[in-house]
């Protein structure tokens, strides 16, 4: 399929969004074989090389059969701000187009999706060291969570969509916020979207939702993911690093400093994932007009690729 050919002024994107263990990885690579396209990842644990079982990353067979871009670009001790993402991943984007290939932006993570298809402008406030830094004081003796419920009085709608575990993000909206004296989540701007945005949402009854997350944690760690966690650390990266707070990577610390057993970790985890599960869902509702939405099942790939090419024209 030639997109160079289209009559749009805005080349097509196909974005595939859908809660954590729906099926979305093999949809996608079935879609991009079937129409000769590329897949731009906005999961933003797959960014880091080395963090590969806990984040279900998708396994060399499923990245040879498609490419894939933005999975593995950075050490787990480097910072990918949804800024970089944005760039990076409308450089992708970009590239896929230049040279005739359908891209799809394919992931669960809610703001790197709408970075690049609402066209986010970040808020111009500069970094704050002092403030920063006080409050990051405040998080090591009362806890992220306590910073976290101080967000949630200043802002809650941006406290909605930080994970309570995610220092970085809740100091970061709190500092804007302090700074500017307004709500983080009235200060980001929108431009047009430079693309012709085509949703597939993706979705399944909600228990077999958290049984198919109840087997992938079980499946993470009989594929060894302490010893992928215990790789890391032996490596020198900290345990207080943003991407060891991960679902996943904190709990196989604490097993394997002896502050949690295996069995307590593995149904922290998968409580944890449904709590992520539920914010995903704040992010892509079923009513949005501009996301096309399926249930999950043996017709499912035939049933978007027809869809697809319909609307692809």
């Amino acid at each position: 399929m030639n997109i160079s050919r289209m009559s749009s002024p805005n080349p097509p994107l196909i974005l595939i969004v859908g809660p954590t263990a729906v099926g979305k990885t093999e949809l996608a690579i079935q879609i991009a074989e079937k129409l000769d396209g590329e897949i731009v990842s906005a999961d933003s644990r797959l960014f880091y090389r080395g963090m590969d079982i806990g984040t279900a990353k998708p396994s060399a067979e499923d990245l040879a059969r498609v490419r894939h871009h933005l999975i593995d670009v950075a050490d787990p001790d480097e910072n990918w701000s949804l800024a970089v993402f944005q760039e990076a991943a409308r450089s992708a984007i970009e590239d896929i187009q230049r040279r005739g290939k359908l891209a799809l932006l394919v992931g669960g993570t809610g703001q790197y999706i709408r970075a690049v298809t609402q066209g986010w402008l970040p808020p111009e406030v500069q970094a704050d060291p002092r403030l920063r830094g006080a409050l990051e004081k405040l998080a090591e003796e009362h806890g992220p969570y306590w910073l976290h419920d101080k967000l949630r009085v200043l802002d809650a709608t941006s406290a909605e969509r930080i994970d309570a575990r995610n220092l970085r993000r809740t100091v970061r909206a709190l500092e804007v916020i302090f700074t500017t004296g307004r709500p983080f989540s009235t200060q980001r701007g929108v431009s047009d979207s430079p693309y012709r945005l085509i949703g597939i949402g993706l979705k399944r009854p909600r228990p077999e939702l958290y049984e198919r997350i109840d087997q992938r944690i079980e499946a993470m760690f009989e594929n060894g993911l302490l010893d992928e966690v215990r790789g890391l650390l032996d490596k020198g990266y900290a345990t207080d690093l943003p991407t060891m707070s991960a679902i996943g990577y904190r709990e196989s610390i604490a097993v394997l400093q002896g502050t949690m057993s295996l069995e307590e970790a593995k149904t922290q985890m998968k409580r944890i994932t449904r709590v992520f599960v539920r914010r995903q869902g704040n992010w892509f509702k079923e009513d949005d007009s501009q996301i096309r939405w399926f249930g999950m099942g043996e017709e499912t790939g035939r049933e978007v690729e027809r869809y697809l090419r319909e609307a692809l024209g």
